[in-house]
């Protein structure tokens, strides 16, 4: 059945061609014109043919032995031409010498038909240039003055659109621009309409009816008004309260009048006065016309660009200044400083492909172009979003703030740059996008074939990948550090502390390098190498940097076995401090006197904490010879009820241990009591302890012995035993370490 629709359908079209294949004969385009008869014939032969089985038989079985002699014929006029990379150029360079013989060709033709015009030798037919000229003349006259009394009022209700939103918000901003939009289209099309009625009831014509000229001047004021009212709306040249685009007054308005200028040049050019000077004169004049407007306006787009060469680099140069001159800056300078080179050499090439070829390349770059204005458009509008996302910054809720503090720190650090890869993605977009329009390569056909799926496929896998290991960071060390808040929830411990920052810091190295790994396998990289090679390379570290394996082997006991964590006070060799930061290699302690020490685990043979369980203050205190023990022993239990009563009291844990005496010196016994206290107060009750003795000891006449010096006279008398003379007494005793 398809077979048959098939060869119905193309002897149908073709009736002469049908009458060969059945016949065996050939007729020529002369006797086919001259004898429809036959022609209506041999359809009716070919209709009976396919309802026959036999002739229809026959007739497929001479079709199929036709069939491999014309493959052959077709095969032997398809052979490939030599496709040389010299052939290729020389094809390459004909075809501009060609493309700019036709251009030169075609002004010449122009300038020609034009002056032949003008000097009269060109036939042209007077009554129909002078029914032309009243009806056109009318319909101008109409069209334009009533045109022109609708803007009026229209600018009138635009003005009190923009006071009425210019204070308002941008919801209220769209609407009045969409208001004004509508009251310009319905003045354009009540132009349009009048001017249809005067067309259809006055001048030449019969009432009701109207020239094909007036049709055109018609049509070519709606589409070219149409076109100029949606580069107003973008502009807003009139009302600075109702234009988004972000260009100053004198910019707007500008861009506004050129714009309206080249788009009526070549709309009432190609649309109107072309197709009407080629109906009443000839078609050389309109071909004329329309050379003539297209010179003219790339004419007009060069001067404009070279008027606007300055302004658009120094613009772009303040954008890459704004942006410290980093990549995406570097580059619109660059653009800054040869964009009108480009622009010329696009109208230029434009100008020169229509005259070459105005019905297929002309309608290509127009094609081509909207495109790449459209991808550069919606490029340009994601770029200044995530320029803006990334300079505007990203701010938390106050409670989610002083939740997690770092949180926002974290954030700006990574969104930023996850903000800057995703730009040049945009911008690799629209560049593939404009080659897409150029047809300077296929990426749909590419990216729609096995191979393009599967690198697109990769490519995204190893982006998730990324993205997926950047999130996990930030959620596992956001929890991190909410667990280690002692404002919310339960006050971690010492142990917690240094448990949490070690696993944080663990899991930050095991995701870089599994994250890595999986997003290199998903790009098609075979990591297994990278496996082995990174085995031998730590190998290798390990033979070369011994130290730092003992010192991660060090580390790993240190945590195994507890022996210090964060906020501790301990002595590793020797610096003693408050343990700050501890990892698996090394310990940082802050000691006394502010100083930082970072010290390797390599380094440590023995760690002392000062603060694990409980602790104690020795208080071991020297009196004079001839001092009562037991009333010295009193004295020290005094001081201890009195510490009691004060602040220091939840700090003890147990009575005062009383040692009594434990030394003999050069001038004092010593008498030691302990007090047992929490972790890490032993040194504030020990020093209020102290200050307590020192005021019972006075109460109670009890003297604290101290140096004294012997005087011999240099004559030789004998030694005395007196008060040491004022400035040669020192305090010889060392103060307790805290």
């Amino acid at each position: 059945m398809l077979i048959r629709i098939l060869f119905l359908s193309l002897l149908l079209v073709l009736p002469a061609t049908a009458q060969d294949i059945l016949t065996g004969g050939s007729t020529t385009p002369a006797e086919e014109s001259a004898d429809p008869e036959a022609s209506s014939a041999a359809v009716d032969d070919l209709i009976r043919i396919l309802e026959d089985d036999t002739a229809r038989a026959a007739l497929i079985e001479r079709l199929q032995q036709a069939a491999p002699e014309a493959e052959g014929a077709q095969a032997q006029e398809t052979v490939a031409p030599d496709m040389s990379i010299a052939r290729q150029l020389a094809e390459y360079t004909q075809g501009i010498a060609e493309g700019a013989s036709n251009s030169v060709r075609s002004i010449g033709l122009a300038l020609g038909n034009l002056q032949a015009l003008f000097d009269g030798t060109m036939n042209a037919d007077g009554e129909a240039l002078r029914q032309f000229a009243i009806n056109i003349g009318l319909l101008i006259a109409a069209l334009f003055g009533s045109f022109f009394l609708l803007r009026l009022i229209a600018n009138a209700l635009g003005r009190m659109i923009a006071a009425r939103v210019s204070a308002r918000g941008v919801v209220a901003r769209i609407t009045g621009l969409l208001g004004l939009a509508v009251i310009d289209v319905a003045s354009i099309l009540l132009a349009w309409g009048l001017g249809y009625v005067l067309a259809l009831n006055f001048g030449t014509t019969s009432r009701g009816f109207m020239g094909i000229n007036q049709s055109l001047l018609l049509n070519a004021f709606l589409v070219v008004e149409l076109i100029k009212l949606g580069v107003r709306i973008v502009l807003e040249p009139r009302f600075s309260a109702l234009r988004f685009l972000p260009v100053t007054e004198g910019n707007a308005a500008y861009w506004s009048f050129w714009s309206a200028r080249v788009i009526s040049l070549l709309g009432y050019a190609f649309m109107f006065v072309a197709p009407m000077l080629s109906g009443l004169v000839s078609r050389p004049v309109g071909g004329a016309v329309e050379v003539l407007a297209m010179a003219t306006a790339v004419t007009i787009g060069i001067i404009i660009t070279l008027q606007n060469k300055d302004d658009v680099r120094q613009w772009l140069g303040q954008i890459s200044e704004r942006r410290g001159n980093d990549g995406f800056g570097q580059m619109l300078a660059a653009i800054g400083r040869f964009w009108h080179l480009v622009v010329i050499a696009y109208l230029v090439a434009l100008l020169v492909v229509w005259f070459a070829n105005p019905e297929t390349a002309l309608p290509f770059m127009i094609a081509a172009t909207m495109q790449s204005v459209f991808a550069v458009l919606i490029g340009s509008l994601v770029v200044g979003f995530i320029s803006r996302f990334v300079s505007t910054g990203l701010s938390l809720p106050d409670d989610v703030r002083q939740r997690l503090p770092l949180l926002e720190s974290r954030l700006k650090s990574f969104v930023p740059a996850v903000m800057r890869v995703v730009r040049w993605i945009v911008i690799a977009a629209v560049v593939i996008a404009i080659g897409q329009a150029w047809a300077l390569f296929d990426f749909a056909s590419w990216i729609g074939s096995e191979e393009g799926l599967a690198v697109a496929g990769s490519v995204v896998s190893a982006a998730l990948i990324l993205l997926a290991a950047i999130v996990l960071y930030v959620v596992v060390a956001s929890w991190v550090e909410y667990r280690l808040n002692v404002n919310f929830g339960k006050v971690p411990t010492s142990r917690e502390k240094t448990l949490l920052n070690l696993f944080k810091n663990a899991f930050t190295v095991a995701l870089v390098v599994f994250g890595a790994m999986l997003a290199l396998a998903q790009i098609g990289v075979n990591i297994a190498p990278l496996l082995a090679g990174a085995g031998v390379v730590g190998l290798a570290i390990g033979f070369g940097a011994q130290k730092l394996v003992q010192d991660i082997i060090t580390g790993i006991f240190i945590q195994f076995e507890n022996i210090m964590n964060e906020g501790d006070v301990v002595t590793v060799g020797s610096w003693s401090g408050v343990v700050e930061k501890l990892t698996i290699r090394s310990v940082t302690i802050r000691d006394l006197s502010g100083t930082v020490h970072l010290v390797p685990f390599s380094s440590v043979e023995q760690v002392s904490n000062m603060m694990r369980g409980f602790s104690y203050h020795l208080a071991e205190i020297g009196v004079s010879y001839d001092s009562d023990i037991e009333e010295v022993k009193s004295a020290m239990h005094e001081a201890f009820d009195r510490l009691m009563q004060t602040e220091h009291k939840d700090e003890i844990l147990d009575d005062l241990e009383m040692h009594g005496v434990t030394g003999f010196g050069d001038s004092a016994i010593m008498v030691r009591a302990r007090i047992k206290t929490l972790p890490g107060t032993q040194w504030g009750t020990g020093r209020r302890y102290n200050q307590i003795i020192k005021e019972v000891f006075d109460e109670r006449g009890i003297e604290i012995p101290y140096p004294h010096v012997t005087y011999v006279p240099a004559a030789g008398g004998g030694a005395s035993k007196s008060p040491p003379p004022a400035g040669r007494v020192e305090d010889q005793r060392e103060d307790s370490a805290d």
